[in-house]
């Protein structure tokens, strides 16, 4: 199957409109002719799973659909931001990324898909300041372990508001500890849900955090500190 028929494909499955298709048909050939585009997969015909069905699998949670104000931290190449920005065009959605070179290309990349919803964030999670305890959806996919994306989300998730985490293959001592790290930050976890967007998407699972309680003064640390010195279970 080529990359556009598989596009119409995934359009179907989740309901997107044709100006959605057209977006993401623009971003996959982006990625696949600017060799600033920082991801390894170029190929559209890999880039469509791997990328694009990877994203949006998302929308198969209802708070996700629901969701209005999005933040997807390290976005890279705009994986899932960009493609939920398309997805869900009445969110706003920040791209966060510290890597200016990242940024660029981020913007250029909104620019050419038409997407007046989103912002680019040129900072870490830690330091955005203006996006504290305004997001009802944190995104992170392939950034950090558990315990770091909730110690990163919290801070800047509303009441109610969710992290969604996309994982590989579950660690115990991984998850043990994003629950250390939730208790401490006022989240819990939801839902670990398994996912296979894509024929080869073995043991993918979407992670899901809820903020239930108040974050601490004491977070967002410094910079750098939640994955210098990470909540852990044993801690």
């Amino acid at each position: 199957m080529n990359a556009g028929d598989r596009l119409d494909e995934l359009a179907a499955q989740h309901g997107l409109a044709a100006p959605a298709v057209e977006a993401l048909t623009r971003l996959l050939a982006l990625v696949s002719s600017d060799l600033a585009a920082p991801t390894a997969v170029r190929d559209p015909v890999r880039a469509v799973d791997t990328h694009v069905a990877d994203a949006l699998v998302a929308l198969d949670l209802p708070r996700v659909r629901a969701a209005t104000r999005v933040a997807d931290l390290g976005s890279g190449a705009g994986f899932p931001g960009l493609v939920l920005a398309v997805a869900l065009p009445g969110a706003e959605v920040a791209l966060v990324e510290a890597n200016h070179r990242k940024c660029a290309f981020l913007e250029g990349a909104a620019a050419q898909m038409g997407l007046a919803n989103v912002g680019v964030v040129a900072e870490r999670a830690e330091s955005w300041t203006q996006g504290l305890g305004t997001r009802d959806l944190v995104t992170a996919r392939a950034l950090a372990p558990l315990a770091v994306l909730v110690e990163y989300a919290a801070p800047l998730l509303a009441q109610d508001g969710a992290l969604l985490a996309w994982k590989g293959r579950r660690d115990d001592a991984e998850e043990a500890d994003g629950d250390a790290a939730a208790a401490a930050t006022g989240l819990e976890l939801a839902e670990v849900r398994a996912v296979r967007p894509w024929n080869g998407a073995e043991r993918l699972h979407l992670h899901l955090y809820v903020k239930v309680g108040l974050t601490p003064n004491r977070f967002p640390r410094r910079p750098g500190i939640s994955s210098k010195r990470p909540l852990r279970a044993s801690s």
